[in-house]
């Protein structure tokens, strides 16, 4: 083969040669490089430094020690020549080492992530760090660390951790002008909130993305008392090999919605696995309510009995597919504390989980007004961290930014929410209005655990991104006609309907077993009378297009109080009331507005057996049973969806 070597691959031998010679000293280690080579000369060497002498950055890897002595591995870097530069951090469980060595190059923008872009080429000092117990830094890993008090006695927390990083990089790093500001997405904006608790005085900004703030009411485990399944395979990946990888499941290759459904509930999915004596897996299949376990680790609740001291931006994706509970859960709580409206911002864009830190152009199906989150960044978040790190002037932050989906604009407003709840009522014959149906009556399907309703078409494979990150978005049509899924919608619109804040669900329902989940979507359906190309770089036509809003599920164990389940007594008449997730959007004149309900969302979700039992996570397969649901509306059952509509 080497007497083959094309002259292509020659040529490009002699432009590397100059550079391979001026990194020869870091080719050898201690030894001295041989006079000559031959056949029998070893091939192995000790070390190659990838970082050469023309980098444009420089990089610093320290343990930095915590108040108990643990030692945190933490990765520094910034352009040559800054000084006075303002730190930014982010403290991960996600492998600091790999969000520093993205691509292997001599420019810092190239190593770093693309949210780090700006920062570095400004002069910002950029830091990660991985959390205890995670990859290379020392301790233990215990997911989402309880802070120290009723669950922790250690005096030990993610807020303690955070404190003595940022003292020690303000005494430690040279090029810095001694202000921090700290950032990241999803476990990493649980970690920003968490340094905002007793924060050190070097602190000056923070934005959580898509924090995880409450596991069991809508952040990642559980929704509203529904599980889910996915958490299982997160819980051991982060489990083994301090998160190096390791841990997935065998399951093979194939259809994940036969996978689950074939293993029974999520205790017998856990036991089939082998995973069910795995700490973080008992921590769910263990305490399936809404316990002092999980109400003792809300976010929300330890910042709402703190002060109010470091400026804050809130950011979440509109379609946040893990997400969506936490960032405006927060903002409830802290936005009261902001008394003159200039501490606390929220920013929703158009975006799946962690969107913003990419690419914003478009979502699934959805394009929008060119690259929305670099928009954002360029435009709202680094002039927010300039103010407060550098002394740049006042970056007039709007108390709440966000985008409108369906005319495609960003808008400021001065508080969220802004709509007025305004009740869209399911009616007969599967109509939907703003007028209140006289007559009551109701609609049936039936339930069949044997044949959950899929969350997306069919086969599903929960590990394909391409599946996951745009599934709030994917055209509801593959299950508008399953008879186990009511529909009901207005007729197309003749003005603008313009909603911001988060939706209400109001229904009234029976079961004829004695436990059951409802899943509700709200969705804008586009004309099918305007069609459009359906070659649009391999996405669909949008023409009748069923574009989910929100959906969101609950359980109905759990109506009347969430650490305590009760049973349902068949064909009675409950109402039940909770949220969809918080959006900006404009259904158009000429589209409808449509409400789907249904049973199950398999298998994100585990399967209610809608029969009451005290733990589901153990229920048996003759648990599992069929049942009628009723659909109340009209008179004094008028199910509705409450719309915050805004002039």
């Amino acid at each position: 083969m080497i007497a083959h070597r094309s002259a292509a691959a020659t040529a490009l031998a002699g432009k590397l040669r100059p550079l391979l010679l001026a990194g020869a000293a870091m080719l050898m280690t201690a030894a001295q490089a041989p006079d000559r080579v031959t056949p029998m000369t070893p091939d192995v060497i000790d070390h190659y430094e990838q970082t050469l002498p023309s980098a444009d950055f420089v990089r610093r890897e320290v343990m930095i020690p915590m108040r108990d002595g643990t030692k945190l591995y933490t990765i520094i870097m910034m352009k040559k020549g800054v000084k006075n530069g303002p730190i930014l951090l982010s403290r991960s469980p996600y492998d600091a080492h790999g969000s520093a060595h993205r691509v292997a190059s001599q420019r810092i923008v190239d190593n770093l992530d693309v949210m780090d872009t700006e920062f570095a080429e400004d002069g910002y000092v950029i830091v990660h760090q991985d959390i205890r117990g995670m990859h290379r830094s020392e301790g233990q890993y215990i997911m989402n660390r309880p802070i120290v008090g009723p669950l922790n006695d250690t005096g030990i927390d993610e807020s303690t951790d955070a404190w003595d990083t940022i003292d020690w990089l303000v005494k430690n790093v040279p090029e810095s002008n001694g202000k921090v500001g700290i950032i990241g997405s999803s476990y990493l904006g649980f970690t920003t909130l968490m340094a905002e608790i007793n924060s050190h005085p070097a602190l000056k900004a923070a934005v959580p993305e898509s924090p995880m703030v409450d596991g069991w009411m809508g952040d990642d485990w559980f929704h509203n008392g529904a599980f889910r399944m996915s958490s299982l395979d997160y819980a051991v990946g982060q489990a083994f090999n301090k998160g190096d990888g390791g841990g997935e499941f065998a399951l093979g290759e194939g259809d994940h919605y036969s996978r689950y459904l074939e293993a029974g509930s999520a205790g017998d999915f856990a036991r089939k696995l082998g995973i069910e004596k795995v700490p973080g897996v008992r921590k769910f299949l263990e305490n399936p309510a809404y316990t002092d376990f999980w109400s003792l680790q809300a976010v929300d609740k330890w910042l709402a009995e703190r002060p109010l001291t470091v400026p804050t931006m809130l950011e979440l994706g509109q379609w946040d597919q893990e997400d969506s509970y936490g960032a405006p859960a927060v903002y409830r709580v802290l936005e009261p504390k902001d008394k003159n409206n200039d501490m606390v911002s929220l920013v929703i864009g158009p975006w799946r989980h962690s969107g913003a830190n990419h690419g914003g152009w478009s979502l699934g199906a959805l394009d929008f007004a060119g690259d929305t989150a670099k928009e954002w960044r360029v435009k709202w978040m680094k002039p927010f961290f300039d103010h407060y790190l550098k002394g740049a002037p006042a970056p007039r932050t709007p108390p709440v930014l966000t985008y409108a989906t369906g005319i495609n604009e960003w808008q400021t407003s001065p508080r969220w929410p802004m709509g007025t709840q305004t009740p869209l009522y399911l009616a007969a014959d599967g109509k939907a209005g703003f007028a209140k149906p006289a007559q009551a009556g109701h609609d049936d399907y039936v339930s069949d655990p044997a044949h959950p309703v899929p969350f997306l078409p069919r086969p599903i494979d929960m590990g394909d991104a391409t599946q996951w990150k745009p599934w709030l978005v994917h055209d509801q049509r593959f299950v508008s006609d399953r008879p186990d899924v009511a529909v009901w919608q207005t007729g197309p619109l003749d003005k603008p309907v313009h909603i911001m804040g988060a939706p209400q669900v109001d229904l009234f329902a029976a079961t004829s077993g004695t436990d059951s989940d409802w899943v509700v979507k709200l969705i804008d359906v586009y004309p099918n009378d305007v069609p459009e190309p359906a070659d649009q770089g391999g996405k669909p036509s949008m023409a009748g297009y069923e574009l989910p809003i929100g959906i969101e599920i609950f359980r109905g164990r759990y109506r009347e109080d969430f650490a305590k389940p009760v049973a349902i007594k068949p064909g009675k008449v409950e109402r039940y009331s909770w949220a969809l997730p918080n959006v900006n959007h404009v259904f158009l004149p000429g589209h409808r507005i449509m409400v789907q309900v249904q049973s199950s969302l398999f298998p994100l979700y585990d399967r209610n057996p809608q029969s009451f039992v005290d733990n589901i996570m153990f229920a048996k397969p003759g648990d599992y049973k069929k049942a009628t649901q009723s659909i109340w509306h009209g008179g004094a059952s008028a199910s509705s969806v409450m719309l915050p509509i805004v002039p």
